[in-house]
């Protein structure tokens, strides 16, 4: 066996058992990236793409394989990444080439669309003659989001055709309507899920007024859904806003309040307020202000944030706001509260207090953020609090916690110290 044979077997070997790293260490040494899986036939990008190997696959593609290559069945390892359903694969192995005005444009949009039309579940049955009913397991995408693989014997679907296309008429600059994406959305009602995610941010980043219009326009729609989805695309649209540093919509966010004043349903509430936490005034401190004891715990872990700080500090209604919801009974509301503390330099020594408070918190990461904005108000107390952190939890990321803070806190005050041994005395006088 010569030495490409011995190279292109470890190839496929480490395709098979996924491991990204070493796909990548053997193509750096000149393994074909379009090597075939001995098995199948098929080129080994193919063998990724049946896994849903998102890192394998990436892998193959940015080492050379061609996602355009035409297979004896008259597909492509493109047109397979698109019939699995994962958009976060699917968008891995698309190739440039591919968005350019041709022949497979029109076959990769044509296939796109026919895709997003089908029910998954009952593609599989169709494939497979089985009755079903099909297993289901979560699978995240590579953005955050989520979608669903559904597999039926030994036959596997992801239910994310939809998100590919809205994404791919996004590449492609096509207008789809504001009614076609939400009828897409709504096809997977999840905030969370690819379909929904996808429809939102293409909107979002239109940063028009006829978007703009279109989503306030249903504010009254009596479908709650209908409401959450235009809640999510002015949430959107504001967020991409402030990502170009025009802020020319942000102010628009105010238009938001009469709606937030009378929407009841909690999920759509949650996404107004926090879209009105990325403006400030009398309105939403007020708007905070009446939703500090609302039932929900995540409309009240919205409060701090649209609080007035008009001067730097907290007015006293807002202020007693502020340290009723750092010791609100939801773990979560007290987390969120801590961390805008831990950012508020206002000087009322009540906020050091409740911060001691937090330092004895059920959740490692409030007591971390707690002790952190201790010696950040250069709070000597801080010091006494570090070790109620305690050692690392299971699952915990030590980056994600500020755990220096005590320590930039001793070091500033030991080099006052130094300064003040090493300042000169002044020289007596010398009356003989």
């Amino acid at each position: 066996m010569g030495t490409g044979d011995a190279v292109a077997d470890r190839l496929v070997a480490a395709v098979r058992r996924g491991d990204s790293e070493q796909v990548r260490e053997l193509l750096d040494a000149g393994a074909d990236p379009d090597a075939d899986d001995g098995s199948t036939g098929l080129p080994v990008l193919c063998r990724a793409i049946s896994a849903d190997d998102q890192p394998v696959a990436e892998a193959l593609v940015q080492g050379g394989a061609d996602p355009l290559r035409r297979l004896p069945d008259g597909t492509t390892p493109l047109l397979r990444a698109m019939e699995g359903g994962s958009p976060g694969l699917t968008r891995a192995v698309l190739p440039e080439v591919a968005l350019y005005p041709g022949p497979p444009r029109e076959e990769l949009l044509g296939h796109a669309r026919r895709l997003a039309g089908i029910d998954p579940e009952a593609e599989l049955r169709r494939r497979t003659g089985l009755p079903g009913p099909a297993g289901r397991t979560r699978q995240l995408d590579d953005i955050g989001c989520w979608y669903e693989r559904l597999t039926l014997g030994g036959l596997a679907l992801g239910d994310g055709h939809a998100a590919f296309l809205t994404a791919l008429e996004t590449k492609l600059r096509l207008r789809t309507s504001f009614a076609e994406l939400l009828a897409r959305a709504l096809t997977r009602p999840d905030r969370d899920h690819a379909v929904w995610t996808a429809s939102v941010m293409a909107l979002g980043a239109r940063l028009d007024d006829e978007t703009w219009a279109e989503a306030t326009r249903r504010a009254r729609d009596r479908d709650p859904l209908h409401r959450l989805f235009a809640a999510d695309v002015l949430l959107s649209t504001i967020i991409a806003d402030a990502q170009r540093r025009e802020t020319t919509l942000q102010d628009r966010a105010l238009d938001l309040l009469p709606w937030a004043g009378r929407e009841r349903d909690t999920d759509v509430l949650s996404v107004l307020l926090n879209a009105l936490t990325w403006t400030s005034g009398p309105a939403t401190d007020a708007l905070g202000l009446a939703h500090v004891t609302h039932p929900d715990p995540r409309i009240r872990g919205w409060v701090p944030d649209l609080l007035d700080r008009a001067g730097g500090m907290l007015r006293p209604e807002s202020l007693a706001a502020v340290l009723a919801l750092a010791r609100d009974p939801d773990p979560e509301v007290r987390e969120h509260t801590c961390f805008w503390l831990s950012h508020y330099r206002g000087p009322e020594p009540e906020i050091a207090d409740v911060l001691v408070e937090l330092t004895y918190d059920v959740r490692q990461r409030t007591r971390a953020v707690a002790v952190a904005a201790l010696a950040l108000r250069d709070d000597p107390r801080c010091v006494a609090a570090e070790p109620r952190i305690g050692p690392l939890e299971p699952g915990m990321d030590p980056d994600t916690l500020p755990l220096t803070a005590v320590w930039w806190y001793q070091r500033r005050h030991g080099e006052q110290k130094e300064e003040q041994k090493e300042e000169p005395k002044e020289e007596q006088k010398d009356d003989g």
